[in-house]
């Protein structure tokens, strides 16, 4: 069985869990997507959720969880099994990270970013001497690495690239600044983004595979940011920054296609780490309001009350089904560019709305960090902007429907 690694390595550890609610379909899927649902549930229970406070509170990176995630073959689950990974499917993938990012959203996003945008576009489009170059060592949690597309003046315009890549004999010479870099910080190696013919716009694009400590890499300050506190955001500043010359990823020129072709990828992953927030906002919300009681009763036999749970629990259900959909796509190659636009808009929009329906239910307790509430809000915030806005999810999605009705 593929995931075996996953689960006997579960196997050894005293995680007794049993979830109490069902996955939508989810007794339709093979019995390892089945098992590794649990597998992953019942680590979030015993490992994140107990920590999730502190790492927020405190600002600091989780290693250990994250290589405990890796040794589960967390952190490299849809890489081939040749090259070291758990060798399963993006349904997998976005089953994982519901269940990790329900827990953690810090070590979803983590998870997210290295599995698609690291592994993922090292495995599609390097060589074979490049994947046995960059991939040891990155399998397991112990290493991971980051994407640097965005600029200080590009925001969501990807194609215009400040950041150049000079060729001079045998070496990439890389000057700019990229900026938002999740994990910047964590990453021993970086995929990057840099303009090699201006003339070209963004078909003048290329990728690049940088290590972190090359010379004339560094790192700006690590941002203080509103939610996923745990997890560094930080500008990458490039300074005459030498690189080796195959270590350019796929082709000159085809830099804005990998960009957008792992980003369609990356969005099945943010779909599911928004849904790990939407449902641990619905589970809160569930729990408090069977303890809470007023007017004689517990607060969750309220109409006002279960109006509230039914919707989120619509929205969940239905961002779901759509994430599940984008993954299936994905595995049976077939296109899903606008599929996983809309998985990741649903279920982001769904995080940020059940977390404030969370803190509605709680009232006053849901305002404070006594509670988890006001962090879900914090942390779903951002799964609306990065890998995209929620904006730019429309308008990939509207391009996609004309072309598809037009033709």
């Amino acid at each position: 069985m593929q995931c075996s690694r996953l689960i006997f390595r579960l196997g050894s550890k005293p995680w007794t869990t049993i979830s109490n609610r069902s996955i939508a379909c989810l007794a339709a899927l093979p019995e390892t997507h089945q098992m590794l649902q649990k597998t992953c549930r019942d680590f979030a229970d015993a490992e994140l959720i107990p920590i999730a406070a502190k790492v927020d509170r405190e600002q600091f990176y989780p290693a250990e969880q994250v290589a405990m995630a890796g040794d589960l073959g967390l952190m490299s689950i849809v890489l081939d099994e040749k090259y070291g990974g758990t060798g399963l499917d993006y349904q997998a993938y976005a089953i994982a990270m519901e269940e990790i990012s329900r827990g953690s959203p810090v070590i979803g996003g983590a998870m997210s970013i290295h599995n698609s945008l690291y592994l993922g576009l090292l495995e599609k489009y390097g060589t074979e001497e490049q994947k046995q170059r960059f991939i040891p060592g990155y399998t397991d949690g112990r290493k991971i690495g980051c994407f640097a597309l965005s600029e200080p003046g590009n925001g969501s315009d990807a194609g215009a690239a400040s950041t150049t890549a000079t060729l001079k004999g045998d070496r990439w010479v890389l000057n700019g600044t990229k900026c938002w870099i999740s994990g910047g910080y964590e990453a021993g190696n970086a995929i990057v983004f840099a303009t090699t013919d201006k003339s070209l716009k963004h078909k003048g694009i290329s990728t690049f595979i940088v290590p972190m400590d090359s010379k004339g890499i560094s790192r700006g300050k690590k941002e203080d940011k509103m939610g996923l506190r745990g997890s560094s955001t930080c500008q990458l500043i490039f300074e005459d920054c030498e690189i080796p010359k195959d270590n350019l990823l796929g082709q000159p020129g085809y830099g804005f296609k990998i960009a957008m072709q792992g980003l369609d990828t990356g969005r099945i992953g943010i779909a599911g780490q928004a849904l790990g927030i939407a449902q641990a906002s619905l589970e809160c919300a569930v729990d408090y309001a069977n303890k809470r009681v007023a007017f004689g009763k517990p607060i969750s036999k309220l109409q006002a009350i279960q109006m509230k749970i039914a919707d989120m629990s619509l929205r969940v259900e239905s961002a779901r089904l759509l994430t599940w959909r984008a993954a299936w796509l994905k595995d049976n190659k077939k296109p899903f560019t606008k599929e996983a636009a809309q998985a990741k808009l649903a279920a982001s929009e769904t995080a940020t709305f059940c977390a404030h329906q969370c803190i509605q239910v709680l009232g006053g307790m849901g305002y404070v960090s006594d509670m988890p509430a006001e962090r879900y809000y914090r942390d779903a915030r951002i799964t609306e902007i990065y890998e995209g806005t929620s904006e730019i999810q429309r308008l990939v999605i509207a391009g996609q429907v004309i072309k598809e009705l037009s033709s």
